[in-house]
């Protein structure tokens, strides 16, 4: 799934939302080239500065496990090569970010992404709400007081690493 969002003013704005199709595709690797071109395609089309994604997690399933981190590393392979900042969070995080609760279901997720943009998202596939969420985690941790600061140890570090966040009147 991919999502593109534009954001101005830090108002999230939808730009292009869906999915990789691929099931026409036998070879793990025609599946693999597909998602680098696609990835590449869409960074192309949109210009993003930036790729989120969601983090690879424990499964039961190794093989299904192996061929996700295979996708996940071709898509961070197109961004790197077209010079995009990569982050990438954990889907507890993801889900913490948007709903406020790290254990919320996929529907509660895209119920509160539709609440957040105003756009209804029943209809999408929850490949295509996942990579939506992992975007707009990825805006609300980047764009909060706390965004982009350095990790410190106690109020001196914290002074010390973030002298533009000291308020003097």
């Amino acid at each position: 799934g991919y999502a593109v969002l534009e954001i101005e003013n830090k108002k999230l704005k939808l730009i292009n939302i869906g999915v990789v199709r691929m099931k026409h595709l036998k070879e793990q690797a025609e599946k693999l080239r597909m998602i680098y071109e696609q990835v590449g395609a869409i960074i192309e089309m949109h210009g993003p500065t930036e790729l989120a994604i969601e983090a690879p997690f424990f499964g039961k399933n190794v093989q299904s496990m192996l061929k996700l981190g295979r996708a996940q590393g071709v898509a961070m392979a197109a961004a790197l090569a077209h010079g995009l900042l990569i982050e990438e969070y954990s889907p507890k995080k993801i889900k913490q970010s948007v709903t406020g609760n790290g254990n919320a279901t996929k529907l509660q997720v895209s119920a509160m992404l539709g609440t957040i943009l105003n756009k209804d998202f029943s209809k999408e596939t929850e490949d295509a709400t996942d990579a939506l969420g992992a975007a707009v985690c990825h805006h609300f941790q980047t764009s909060s007081v706390l965004g982009g600061m350095k990790k410190s140890k106690g109020w001196a570090g914290f002074l010390k690493d973030n002298p533009g966040k000291i308020w003097k009147p």
